[in-house]
């Protein structure tokens, strides 16, 4: 093949790669679009009312809530959590103490919580009160590492 053969099929080749790059990027802007679209159209009622999160399977984990408003409904992803969070669920934040001292006779210690969100209007209680286990043993912190020596 000649040489100005060679620049004409690498030019032409070129031509397609930036054709092929343009429509891939509309492809990606409409697809964008049509999730805006389909978000907005949902959004257009004000009075969404949400249920609470449903696992899929068990009593924690992720899951599904409804949302119903003006006879539209819609369902979102959610997630129970499957830690002392249950108790109050994913739906309700709070802003927490510190942990209290340990108490001998229940072998717990507590702390209190007060709500800083409530999340798809979810009934919230304004303050709660946790507990959890002692730990077994009060750990001291060794003020060196054994067996690893850095040099400088």
């Amino acid at each position: 093949m000649s040489p100005a053969k060679m620049r004409g099929l690498f030019s032409v080749t070129i031509v397609l790669l930036v054709a092929l790059m343009i429509s891939t990027t509309e492809a990606g802007k409409n697809k964008k679009n049509e999730k805006g679209k389909g978000s907005k159209g949902a959004s257009d009622c004000a009075e969404w009312r949400y249920g609470s999160c449903v696992p899929n399977s068990g009593d924690c984990g992720a899951g599904v809530r409804e949302g119903t408003c003006n006879g539209q409904t819609k369902k979102l992803k959610c997630k129970v959590p499957c830690n002392w969070k249950k108790q109050f669920g994913a739906d309700c934040k709070y802003k927490f103490g510190s942990w209290g001292e340990c108490d001998a006779a229940t072998g717990t210690k507590s702390r209190s919580g007060t709500l800083k969100k409530a999340l798809y209007n979810a009934e919230c209680q304004p303050t709660i009160d946790v507990s959890k286990p002692c730990a077994p043993k009060t750990k001291t912190k060794a003020k060196g590492k054994k067996g690893k020596l850095r040099e400088n």
